[in-house]
């Protein structure tokens, strides 16, 4: 895979009821050390002057999300494990808790890299939503 690459990802959430999509494209630097791929880019909020820098870290059933700037977290999705970890937004902080069910690497090769991530989400302890993500990281 080359330095340079463009990430797309694509969160879901559903509630029982309904569901909601977001999907993020950015250019990003990738980066492979010690069987562990990296994804490293910026992401500019709307209406906010302030970027967080966004680090993405995969390694088999593991998933690293760690976000420094305008929000603040460490998000660890390890398939079969239970993870708490607080969410620091400029509004005040949120506890999280992640249970994760799946952790997947999926078209794994010199132009594209593919993860999935299911997992149920809990705020202060309280059941949110199963949600799911979808990262492609793809050679530019």
């Amino acid at each position: 895979m080359t330095k340079d690459v463009l990430v797309t990802i694509k969160g879901m959430q559903f509630d029982g009821e309904s569901g909601d999509t977001i999907e993020t494209v950015n250019f990003a630097q990738y980066y492979l050390k010690n069987d562990g791929h990296y994804v490293i880019y910026d992401e500019v909020t709307e209406g906010e002057s302030q970027t967080t820098k966004n680090i993405l870290k995969l390694k088999g059933k593991l998933f690293e999300l760690t976000k420094r700037g305008l929000v603040n977290v460490h998000m660890i999705f390890e398939e079969g494990q239970k993870t708490m970890t607080n969410y620091s937004t400029p509004f005040g902080d949120i506890l999280m808790g992640m249970d994760t069910r799946k952790v997947e690497m999926t078209q794994v090769n010199e132009k594209k890299l593919q993860v999935q991530v299911e997992y149920a989400l809990e705020v202060n302890y309280e059941f949110l939503a199963d949600c799911q993500i979808v990262i492609d990281i793809e050679a530019r």
